[in-house]
């Protein structure tokens, strides 16, 4: 099954949301290619337990991979695997909406007297905490993937349209955030930062994005969206949106709170722009 919010154990769990660990997290991204035959999931995970990790890397534990379409779906993995195929006539991503999560999964009774990434609160009890064989340990954000998007992965394209009546204009495709310029030079293809310097254009482009996700999925009468309470976007950029905030744990975006939401989303995008500018500046000077 797919974990979507807190659930109760009688032990100690690791997950983005829960007290339970000091300072830790399990953070589950995902890419999607496809062949003829099969549809290739590209998994990328974080898990910042040093215990658990250990007990992965001992057998222990495992990792297990769940797909959420019409039906739920298994796939243990090894350690160090990054992707997975699974045959086309066996899951459909096409019509419908899957969820993707990872767990970690106890493959004997676990205790856990030598996990000092716990929370200070089990010092004086974690000796006494034994967790059953096949348990959930700890579970990652879950990842929605919409199989109609011909483009996953990318949330801005970049266009030049020499026409502009001024020198960029940001559009809000279906899939995509559309970056258009003027002229080539506003893109500073001619530098070795250029990502970084057209990083206030992506932070442009953010926030036009995210002012539409709240003026589409906000009520009447409240003051930004829910993420846990929203129905789950039917448009591909939206959708990105969606699972982007959701990956960096954002609870909610507003118009109140959208520069914080970016600055999560973007890890600090225009404390990199700055430094960029500032490094022109001096070796300038």
């Amino acid at each position: 099954m797919i974990y979507k919010k807190d659930a109760n154990f009688p032990y100690p769990l690791l997950t983005n949301t829960s007290n339970s660990y000091d300072g830790c997290n399990f953070i589950l991204d995902i890419g999607l290619n496809e062949n003829t035959y099969d549809y290739i999931i590209q998994i990328d995970y974080d898990i910042e337990s040093y215990f658990i990790k250990k007990l992965i890397e001992e057998d222990k534990a495992r990792l297990v991979l769940v797909v959420q379409s019409k039906d739920n779906k298994f796939y243990n993995l090894k350690l160090g695997q990054n992707t997975i195929s699974i045959p086309k006539n066996r899951i459909s991503l096409i019509k419908g909406r899957t969820t993707i999560q990872l767990l970690i999964q106890s493959k004997e009774e676990i205790n856990f007297k030598e996990n000092n990434d716990l929370n200070p609160f089990y010092g004086s009890i974690k000796d006494q905490i034994n967790v059953p064989k096949h348990s959930v340990l700890g579970f990652s954000n879950s990842v929605i993937l919409d199989g109609t998007t011909s483009k996953p992965l990318d949330l801005f394209e970049k266009k030049l349209d020499p026409n502009l009546k001024s020198e960029v204009r940001i559009d809000l495709g279906s899939e995509t955030i559309i970056i258009n310029y003027k002229n080539e030079d506003y893109q500073f293809v001619d530098s070795q930062i250029c990502s970084r310097l057209n990083n206030i254009y992506v932070y442009m482009g953010l926030q036009k994005a995210l002012c539409r996700f709240v003026a589409t999925y906000g009520q009447d009468g409240d003051e930004g969206v829910d993420l846990d309470e929203i129905d789950l976007p039917t448009e591909g950029l939206d959708m990105k949106l969606y699972n982007l905030m959701k990956s960096k744990m954002i609870k909610s975006v507003s118009l109140d709170n959208m520069d914080e939401v970016i600055c999560s989303i973007t890890d600090r995008i225009i404390d990199k722009y700055t430094s960029a500018v500032r490094g022109l500046y001096t070796n300038g000077n």
